[in-house]
């Protein structure tokens, strides 16, 4: 059975239909979004990719969108985050619903972030863990605390809105050190005369191997900190995987050491110092295949999410 599914994110838009049972991602289709367009433009561009499938009639899809957004009722809550401020109150389940050919069946919404580590969960890295938490690291720092495929949001044993974005390391937000804004500063005030031409972390990265020290140094910190930042919260969960996608894992030989030496000297670190560590398996598919998992499941009622941080 295959089970039509949308990623809605802040420059493309990716339709695909998913086999479960397969774990595999079938007639993925990638388009343009004009994430700072008007509600017809943004909706358009989504529906003209979502009609590229030949999805099965009345077949219920996954839609994984990043907050700030009602997920239980389908509505836009965005304000302030630089992209889709259009669809500010729109409700995107009955603007979909009336754009998608053939005529949808239900349409259930989850965020980004939980959709990867569902995906990841089902049939990636994660798979196996009854409990995992899975981050992206990119522009900021995404997070899913994922309990038996179900994603926690709430609750004493998560942060708040089930946010590793939200936390912080010292006195200021996690995300001011790792994060591909942090590491790019981090490392122009350690290595560069001047700030305004700075390398990205990819070629932060390359001169890292290359034995540039600076460099070295500042992606040893940055992972450091994620490490000791998160350790009480696997302890917490008990998380049993921690499982790391997003750009900048695709620099796993760097991260990888400094985020285990992280996690064994945070604070309440029983249960991350037994943790599987692991990188992503299914980086560009387990979005989809997290909104396929939530289509299918029986419903039930989700929190409003903020902001996340891919």
């Amino acid at each position: 059975m295959l089970t039509p599914v949308l990623e809605i994110g802040g420059t493309h838009v990716t339709a695909a239909l998913v086999d479960l049972d397969g774990g595999m991602v079938h007639e993925q289709v990638r388009a343009p979004l004009p994430a700072q367009g008007g509600v017809d433009e943004i909706l358009g561009a989504v529906a003209g990719a979502a009609a590229r499938l030949v999805a099965p009639a009345a077949a219920p899809w996954g839609v994984a969108v990043p907050g700030p957004f009602d997920y239980e009722a389908g509505i836009g809550l965005f304000e302030g985050v630089g992209k889709f401020e259009s669809l500010y109150g729109i409700d995107l389940r009955a603007e979909l619903q009336r754009r998608l050919t053939p005529e949808p069946g239900p349409l259930r919404f989850l965020n980004d972030a939980d959709a990867f580590g569902i995906g990841e969960y089902a049939a990636g890295a994660a798979a196996g863990h009854e409990r995992a938490l899975c981050v992206t690291l990119g522009s900021g720092i995404g997070s899913a605390f994922v309990d038996h495929g179900e994603p926690v949001n709430e609750g004493p044993l998560v942060p708040q809105d089930g946010s590793a974005h939200l936390l912080t390391y010292g006195d200021r937000p996690l995300e001011d050190t790792v994060s591909r804004r942090g590491i790019r500063a981090a490392y122009a005030r350690a290595a560069l005369d001047d700030p305004d031409v700075v390398p990205d972390v990819r070629t932060i990265a390359e001169l890292a191997r290359g034995g540039d020290r600076y460099a070295r140094v500042v992606l040893d910190h940055a992972f450091r900190a994620l490490g000791e930042t998160l350790a009480p919260w696997i302890d917490r969960f008990e998380a049993t995987v921690l499982v790391v996608g997003g750009s900048i894992a695709a620099s796993w030989d760097l991260i990888e050491v400094p985020l285990r030496i992280g996690l064994s000297e945070g604070p309440d670190t029983s249960s991350a110092r037994r943790l599987t560590v692991r990188t992503a398996l299914r980086p560009q598919d387990a979005p989809l295949l997290g909104a396929a998992w939530w289509a299918r499941r029986p419903p039930v009622t989700t929190t409003i999410r903020d902001v996340g941080s891919p």
